[in-house]
């Protein structure tokens, strides 16, 4: 293609589409995966198919309540914070109606942010009892309120982000020239929704500003800021303006839309922040036993 064609109003919209596309696939991905996502399965007992979906993320102003649907068998939760090697504390489950359903709640103590607990539902009596799951038990994370606005704010950033990054992408690929306006609105989205935004929601989840390189390990930060320096270092070699080294600066974009898609092929909040309820028990502060990379 002429380094002075234009693209056309149809190549324009299919690019755009297929970048939605790959968006959705992306967030798709995004909700499915990763450590405080529902764990959802199925299991057989008395005969009937019971699906459930069991919480792995709550909020610190308030129990977690576990719950599925009522078997009609007698239900255990089986707890401990996480990782320690505490005594199991074993809870009945209570019958409850919730949205005109029946089902068997427990409710796990609320920890302080960062703070985990590792649970699973026992089901039928003592000694021959299902296991939900059948492997290693269930760890949640508790985490602080984050307000609406900045949670939205954020989020909206970074989907913006993603979505204009892809289409840059696609538009280095198939154009003649690296899409300059939307390799800035990429960067500017990740400046303002990664490092502007993101540290302020993990503040208010878990009390620090910023747990990951230089001062800590934590796999979110990490990507936020492997990515905001690709798109950077990609707007370094495309300049302002096309120029006789156009390859490279395509390629550069390219390079940047291929390193963001690897990030969000990593499920989200691996390697996270976590509390140290060792450092707790020695009679340190909650706010400085938060670890991270774990």
């Amino acid at each position: 293609m002429p380094a002075t064609a234009q693209p056309t109003r149809f190549r324009t919209i299919l690019l755009w589409l297929l970048a939605v596309l790959l968006m959705a696939g992306t967030v798709y991905y995004q909700r499915r995966t990763g450590p405080t996502h529902p764990l959802r399965g199925t299991v057989i007992t008395g005969g009937q198919a019971i699906a459930y979906k069991l919480i792995r993320s709550e909020e610190t102003v308030r129990d977690a309540r576990v719950a599925l649907p009522d078997p009609g068998v007698p239900a255990v939760l089986v707890w401990r914070r996480f990782p320690t090697q505490d005594d199991w504390t074993r809870q009945p489950m209570v019958l409850e109606r919730k949205d005109g359903r029946a089902e068997r709640a427990g409710y796990l103590p609320r920890q302080a942010p960062a703070g985990k607990l590792e649970y699973a539902v026992e089901l039928g009596d003592p000694g021959a009892a299902w296991r939900i799951p059948s492997g290693d038990p269930i760890v949640l994370r508790y985490k602080g309120p984050v307000s609406t606005p900045l949670l939205i704010s954020h989020l909206s950033m970074m989907f913006i982000a993603v979505l204009v990054g892809l289409r840059a992408g696609l538009g280095a690929l198939f154009g003649a020239t690296a899409p300059r306006r939307l390799l800035w609105i990429t960067l500017g989205c990740l400046t303002l929704g990664g490092l502007i935004l993101g540290p302020f929601v993990q503040k208010a989840a878990f009390g620090h500003y910023w747990t990951g390189f230089p001062w800590g390990y934590d796999l979110t930060d990490n990507k936020t800021l492997l990515m905001w320096g690709v798109w950077g270092l990609a707007a370094l070699v495309a300049g302002p303006r096309p120029g006789r080294r156009e390859t490279w600066s395509r390629a550069a974009v390219l390079l940047a839309t291929l390193a963001m898609a690897v990030v969000y092929l990593i499920p989200h909040s691996l390697r996270g922040s976590q509390l140290d309820y060792g450092k707790v028990q020695a009679g340190g502060d909650a706010k400085d036993a938060v670890v991270t990379g774990r």
